[in-house]
């Protein structure tokens, strides 16, 4: 079964499952889409430097929640950390950690955003450290009957569990759900082409964007009046708002770039790889190859409770059985190629797939440094080709909607599994 072409655009080509979808719309409402983190073991310290919050917002996406946290305390975004971003239009809960010194935190109240302190910590929370994500998930608008849409569930939920779980596709908010670009910027970026990734960023648009964010583009990409722009880019744009200032002053496009968030950088390259190991996920499925199984020629890593290990280990003839007894027992994942200067790629028709859609790419693996920007630099990877799921349960609130639970490792994206289910044609509904 086909990708809309919309997801194509992402590098997501197909579903694995050929049962019917149940169709729907995911975000109906923000208390919809509930995500709870699931963080690793907290080491609490009285006298440590950093405390550490449990935050709850409905509504706001985490670099927009970093900031207007950092304004309030009047301190600079970079004392905060998180272990993960979220998403916008969801309630989510995670902790948080601020460099904060030898002083209690005043009290902050903010719109739709609940705060809680958890303890002082002798370290920050770090990208990553978390185990997962517990999610509550609303469907609305169930295209089937109830008994029809409980026969596709179960059938579908059936055949991903023969393979483990469902394909650990990254899903579109790792590229901007309405406005897919970060990968776009990020492919600029690795080509060294930077005056070309801010216009991307700034320019680009679709018409399922709002559409005085879309307006405000399309003038831009006319009239490249940079002082004009200042005056009509809304202004909840603000990392677009930020470039154009920088641009203002006389910036070139490399200056510019780092006037953005570290991670909002870092995104639009770890984007750009997200998109190539999608395409070749998709390949994968659609030669028929196993997902939860291994061939010889493919790489796998062993799986702990925390996810992904990063030992590599080559299948052949004479490991596979052992290989894949590990793979049925959750204890091992196959993978696929996070392309990286220093990437490892696997043998045989899985080698084959990641080389010809590096080739397809029009780059080389030595793109990926950054010399420009240094810290921008990435080394590659493998990413299991499969994300477990635990804890799945689902029931129906009326008709024409039903609510799924469900717990994800770190790193998965639950629209990656929703879509198995759903089959929607239009990316709104995810």
């Amino acid at each position: 079964m086909n990708a809309s072409d919309d997801e194509r655009k992402i590098g997501i080509d197909v579903f694995y499952t050929d049962v019917e979808g149940i169709g729907g719309k995911l975000r109906s409402k923000p208390e919809d889409f509930r995500v709870v983190e699931i963080p690793k073991d907290i080491s609490a310290d009285e006298e440590g430097d950093y405390i550490i919050l449990k935050v709850t917002s409905k509504n706001w996406e985490t670099n927009h929640l970093i900031r207007e946290l950092a304004r309030r305390l009047g301190i600079s975004r970079k004392r905060i950390s998180f272990a993960g971003t979220k998403d916008r239009r969801a309630v989510t809960t995670q902790l948080l950690s601020i460099y904060y010194p030898d002083k209690e935190l005043p009290e902050i109240k903010i719109k739709d955003i609940e705060i809680e302190f958890v303890c002082r910590s002798n370290r920050r929370i770090e990208i990553g450290d978390l185990i997962g994500n517990e999610f509550q998930i609303v469907i609305r608008d169930v295209e089937v009957g109830k008994e029809e849409a409980k026969k596709r569930i179960d059938e579908i939920n059936k055949e991903l569990k023969e393979i483990g779980g469902f394909p650990n596709f990254y899903g579109f908010q790792r590229f901007g759900s309405l406005r897919p670009v970060t990968h776009i910027v990020g492919k600029e970026i690795v080509k060294g082409d930077f005056d070309r990734a801010v216009d991307l960023y700034l320019t680009y648009t679709t018409d399922k964007e709002d559409e005085t964010y879309r307006l405000a583009r399309e003038r831009f990409s006319k009239e490249r009046d940079i002082s004009k722009a200042l005056s009509y880019f809304p202004k909840h744009l603000n990392f677009e708002l930020t470039l154009l200032n920088e641009l203002k002053k006389g910036k070139n496009a490399i200056e510019a770039l780092q006037s953005l968030p570290k991670n909002l950088l870092m995104m639009f390259l770890y984007a750009y790889q997200s998109y190539i190991f999608n395409r070749i996920l998709s390949e994968r499925i659609k030669r028929k190859l196993p997902l939860g199984e291994a061939i010889e020629g493919d790489l796998i890593v062993p799986v702990s409770k925390y996810g992904e290990e990063e030992d590599i280990i080559p299948v052949n003839n004479r490991n596979i059985e052992k290989v894949n007894r590990m793979i049925r027992l959750g204890k091992a994942a196959v993978t696929g190629a996070i392309v990286g200067y220093d990437t490892r790629f696997a043998e045989g028709e899985m080698g084959e797939i990641e080389k010809r859609i590096v080739e397809e790419e029009s780059i080389d693996v030595r793109d990926f440094i950054v010399p420009e920007i240094p810290f921008l630099s990435s080394k590659g990877g493998r990413r299991a080709l499969v994300s477990p799921y635990k804890d799945f349960s689902y029931r129906f609130l009326d008709n024409s909607s039903v609510e799924m639970k469900f717990f994800l490792r770190k790193g998965s994206y639950a629209t990656s599994l929703l879509r198995e289910f759903m089959k929607s044609r239009d990316i709104r509904n995810y």
